[in-house]
């Protein structure tokens, strides 16, 4: 039986949830199925902040790269 789910990679790590957002929005509205990881656990006010990930398919990846340069 052949596996159809797909592998999830980063494209892009920001230490501000906003910018991880606006970075998903714009790979989302230029047709890339994108999604922000890691913004729940980053607590910047009590000191802790871990990289916020922007993630896409991993046949996607190009093609992100090509949009964010």
């Amino acid at each position: 039986m052949e596996n159809d789910t797909q592998k999830f990679v980063t494209v892009a790590t920001f230490n501000d949830r906003l910018q991880a957002e606006i970075t998903a929005t714009m790979l989302r509205d230029n047709g890339i199925p994108a999604d922000v990881f890691g913004a729940d656990s980053s607590f910047v006010a009590l000191g802790f902040a871990s990289a916020i990930e922007v993630k896409v398919n991993e046949s996607d990846y190009d093609a992100a790269l090509e949009l964010l340069k």
